[in-house]
């Protein structure tokens, strides 16, 4: 996968330095038609059990955030091969992670091209959410912004 334009992937690492993060997530919006895939966290994890979230996941050591949402998607979703990043869009918010990280996660949009969708254990459903829908969710309002941001893009 290459970069597209308007995005500096070791830039939005600095700047997670400078600012006293420690720990980085990679997560993408996935769009099609002007809705965004939400899956349904398993109501057995240990950290925010039966939310909905977009595709996401920590960036490992000797990864970048592209290489860790790369992983990710192929993880939580199955997704394998290229995928494209939409040009000049991407959105952060921060937050403590249960571990008492100060985490900082990164989201990319990136368009369905079709591919199917395959759950991990991680997730127990997934629905096609349009912006406007954002109140019948229960995605965090950090995650609704973060949605929000795009649909205004």
């Amino acid at each position: 996968m290459t970069t597209p334009p308007g995005i500096d992937i070791l830039q939005l690492h600095n700047d997670a330095d400078r600012d006293g993060i420690t720990r980085l997530v990679a997560g993408a919006i996935l769009h099609a038609d002007g809705r965004v895939l939400v899956l349904r966290r398993s109501a057995e994890d240990d950290f925010m059990a039966g939310i909905e979230e977009l595709p996401s996941g920590a960036v490992e050591p000797g990864e970048n955030l592209l290489t860790a949402l790369e992983r990710e998607l192929a993880e939580e979703i199955a997704w394998s091969g290229a995928f494209t990043l939409d040009p000049g869009f991407v959105t952060h918010f921060d937050y403590i992670y249960g571990s008492g990280r100060k985490t900082r996660q990164y989201i990319f949009a990136v368009p369905h091209q079709g591919q199917p969708i395959a759950l991990s254990r991680e997730h127990t459903a997934y629905r096609w959410l349009h912006p406007t829908d954002l109140t019948e969710s229960d995605l965090t309002p950090e995650t609704a912004q973060a949605i929000r941001a795009w649909a205004a893009s």
